[in-house]
């Protein structure tokens, strides 16, 4: 099938759980026969064209602002596609999903299809207006595509009681990684860079926007370390915090100002990469604060890698994280704080255990694999009951050239 997907900032995925999501089930569709385009944005994956991994890059303008970005890219990516004849549309978020009517309208042949990340509008960066547009587009993310999908539990309750909607779960992955299997040998790496020592930080990998609760760990951290100054394991450890702005220049400035007064707290920007995969590695464990989520990536990926895992107690990390242990109350930094305490004061064989039984569940649970195996499936399905029903759709087979 000739598959575009849209809503996600491009490809190939150098940050955002959206743009992973894309990246990992697009990559797969190619392998397992079908014709995947991309659409991108300049700004985030570089002015490409063609074919990269076998999926097909298309960059089409935007206007790069805080209001206009996703939505101007959306419109015009939506009629490439339906120039382009795709088979199937799929839309990625639900302020993309604005858009869902027009393939319904003027390319009636196009199977459409939605997936519902998470819930927006609850980010503080938007105002009213972008709030009330998000909201909109939960509800034409349910009404316009011929299918929808959610990535977590608690999002298809949500549409299930929002909207009387009944949709597809089809959750997130992860990659399961071992121990001493990194495939390069750099001169230099990323802990060098930022003078970090393996097992003696702690991880934050986000987008540095309010809902994340980025600013709930820095409290947390500033105060363990004034508070402890007799531990030797608190005075020595460090907070790496992985990611940058999206919009939300303010608040990452006042981010670095909160953290200005401790020098144990490190800013890398965005990672990607081999970069990315040493912080997870050499990490002692992972951290995630979030007041909302769908299904976070960042979280996954942790514990994919093995690593124990804090979390805030919202329902879509309690789906992942059942250990007491290892969660706290939502935008409460003095209860991360003791959290982190707790934590760090466990003995190594007790963090390893904790890692272990996260990365035995992941690899049960959550793989890449089997959900795209889901959602081509999904297509095929969709197409025949709402595109073509008296005939069963032919798989259009592309071949890798990268």
């Amino acid at each position: 099938m000739k598959i575009a997907m849209i809503g996600q900032k491009g490809y190939p995925a150098h940050y955002g759980g959206v743009e992973r999501h894309v990246a990992e089930i697009s990559e797969r569709l190619v392998r397992d026969g079908h014709d995947v385009t991309v659409y991108n944005r300049a700004w985030y994956g570089g002015k490409q064209q063609g074919n990269v991994n076998g999926i097909i890059v298309a960059t089409v303008p935007t206007i790069r602002t805080k209001h206009l970005d996703a939505i101007v890219h959306t419109f015009l990516s939506t009629f490439h596609a339906i120039f382009k004849k795709a088979d199937v549309i799929h839309y990625h978020g639900v302020g993309p999903s604005l858009l869902s009517w027009i393939p319904r309208v003027f390319s009636p042949k196009t199977l459409v299809v939605s997936t519902f990340h998470s819930i927006d509008r609850y980010h503080e960066k938007w105002g009213w207006f972008a709030r009330t547009m998000l909201r909109l587009g939960e509800r034409f993310s349910h009404t316009f595509p011929h299918e929808t999908i959610v990535i977590a539990p608690a999002l298809e309750s949500y549409c299930r009681k929002e909207f009387k909607a009944e949709t597809h779960y089809i959750p997130n992955g992860t990659t399961v990684h071992e121990e001493g299997t990194t495939p390069y040998s750099p001169k230099t790496t990323i802990l060098d860079e930022f003078n970090i020592e393996k097992n003696n930080y702690l991880l934050l990998v986000s987008r540095l926007i309010p809902a994340k609760a980025s600013h709930i760990l820095i409290d947390a951290f500033v105060h363990l370390k004034e508070s402890q100054k007799d531990n030797d394991v608190v005075r020595t450890l460090k907070l790496v915090i992985v990611g940058g702005s999206v919009y939300t220049n303010t608040y990452v400035a006042s981010l670095h100002k909160q953290a200005s007064a401790c020098s144990d707290i490190i800013f890398t920007d965005f990672q990607s990469g081999n970069a990315l995969e040493d912080l997870f590695r050499s990490s002692l464990g992972f951290i995630h604060p979030s007041i909302t989520e769908g299904m976070p990536l960042a979280v996954l990926e942790a514990m994919g890698y093995g690593k124990p895992t804090l979390v805030s107690a919202i329902p879509e990390h309690m789906q992942l994280i059942q250990n007491p242990q290892m969660l706290f109350r939502e935008n409460d930094a003095d209860a991360l704080e003791e959290k982190i305490l707790e934590f760090v004061n466990l003995s190594q064989e007790d963090r390893d255990t904790i890692g272990l039984a996260n990365k035995m569940y992941v690899t049960k649970h959550y793989d890449w694999k089997h959900s795209t195996e889901l959602l081509a499936e999904l297509y095929e399905s969709a197409y025949t009951k709402h595109i073509n029903p008296t005939k069963k759709r032919q798989v259009h087979t592309v071949h890798n050239t990268a």
